[in-house]
């Protein structure tokens, strides 16, 4: 039976990739709770198999005293020294058991236990595996529905495909084949539980990973990518080599790349943009299909307003705004879409509120310009005014000058005047003197 136990813990090992010590380990463990049932629970009891021969020994440990006061726990030194003679006491010294000692209940819970410690092992190496590759594409076979969530085999587990990670009228029969995302792997009481997804935006992208070998070898990157699983797909790629054209690279050949994405997808719709710094560029591929008249951005509010002719603005909109919903979640920018006709409407607007704020200042800058040359002229009143004041004042003073700067001048030509009578006066006396003495 021991030769045949170590033949099952390798074929478990070869078939659900779980390592022989594991396995023994979860042996010895159940081994040892079996034990403890039948011999009293204590701690002192100890299994090990050999992972060689398969034997299994359940050993009781006691420790090596003078009087023995507890059997199950303890050993007089005369019985321990019969069995080794270096025994010496505070020593411990184990006693095998005998396997045949076990009960039918006892080796039926020990088979439990082996049976939950193995699949607990299995689930772990589940876990650890399967942890590792989420945010890849794994493939599967369908086995069944449940709840409209369809279970998928994987080979050594099984996974979930939740109906909210369906892509919208999909349906598949027990055997289809499936490709999907790895989402998560979450903990449950029954093991690990795989979730996969066919609407993760990531899901296209690991898609043109697998058909793209320039996406693949680094040369061509994906930026970003958004989606409505069942009706579009948009994703913006950047070249890092100037002679590879990232969108041709996405395309292929007569479209054979992109097609075959898009079959994996049910037939939704792929837009590929191509990446750019210039944001007026980038909005405007973003809403491709849709033939683009202008674009004008607020990079204060990161918003956007597209003008589009009247015929491509539905086409710009998309069905239920789903063209412009995906272009804003994939640019970052708010987008505001008008046709041509508004924007017109709105230009003749704002041309008219820039004339009328143009006459408006104009006229406060007249009103500016009379207010100013009126308090000049007032100025210029009051300081005439106050200069004639002043020349009035002034006017005696300069009169009293002058009279007093002329009045020795005056006062010579009375002298003069004088002088001169005074000598007509004394001529006259001489002539009258000299006609009488005749």
């Amino acid at each position: 039976m021991n030769r045949e136990l170590i033949a099952v813990i390798s074929q478990m090992e070869r078939e659900k990739g779980i390592k022989a010590q594991k396995i023994i380990s979860a042996v010895e463990s159940a081994l040892l709770s079996a034990a403890r049932k039948k011999f009293g629970g204590a701690d002192n009891i100890q299994v090990q198999l050999d992972p060689k021969t398969g034997e299994i020994q359940v050993v009781r440990l006691k420790t090596i005293v003078e009087v023995v006061a507890n059997p199950e726990t303890e050993i007089a030194l005369s019985e321990a020294q019969a069995v080794d003679e270096t025994a010496e006491l505070g020593d411990e010294i184990g006693t095998l058991l005998e396997m045949e000692d076990f009960s039918r209940v006892s080796a039926q819970t020990a088979r439990q236990v082996i049976f939950q410690k193995v699949r607990e092992a299995e689930w772990e190496t589940v876990h650890h595996d399967y942890s590792s590759r989420i945010g890849e594409i794994v493939s599967g076979v369908i086995l069944g529905q449940e709840r409209k969530n369809y279970i998928v085999e994987l080979g050594k587990a099984e996974a979930l495909l939740p109906l909210s990670e369906q892509i919208p009228g999909e349906s598949y029969r027990r055997g289809d084949r499936i490709r999907a995302y790895l989402l998560e792997v979450k903990p449950a009481s029954k093991g690990p539980q795989i979730i996969l997804s066919r609407t993760h935006p990531q899901f296209v992208v690991k898609l043109f990973e697998v058909e793209v070998p320039e996406i693949a070898e680094k040369v061509v990157v994906i930026r970003e990518a958004v989606r409505e699983a069942g009706d579009r797909t948009k994703i913006c790629v950047q070249s890092k080599e100037a002679r590879v054209d990232p969108v041709g690279a996405c395309v292929g050949v007569r479209g054979s790349r992109v097609q075959a994405v898009v079959r994996e997808l049910k037939g939704e719709k792929v837009d590929i943009i191509t990446w750019t710094e210039d944001p007026k560029t980038f909005i405007g591929e973003a809403l491709s299909p849709a033939i683009i008249e202008k674009v004008g951005i607020n990079e204060a509010e990161k918003s956007a307003m597209v003008v589009v002719s009247d015929a491509q603005l539905s086409l710009a909109i998309g069905k239920k705004g789903q063209n412009v919903r995906l272009a804003s979640k994939l640019t970052g920018w708010k987008i505001d879409i008008i046709n041509q006709g508004e924007y017109e409407k709105e230009r003749a607007k704002e041309q008219e509120q820039e004339i009328a704020d143009a006459i408006s200042k104009e006229q406060q800058a007249t009103q500016d310009s009379e207010k100013t040359v009126a308090a000049t002229q007032k100025a210029e009143t009051v300081a005439s005014d106050e200069g004639a004041k002043e020349q009035t004042t002034e006017a005696p003073i300069t009169e009293t000058a002058q009279d007093a700067q002329s009045a020795p001048e005056n006062s010579k030509k009375a002298d003069e005047v004088v002088e001169a009578k005074e000598a007509i006066v004394i001529a006259g006396d001489a002539a009258n003197t000299s006609m009488g003495t005749r």
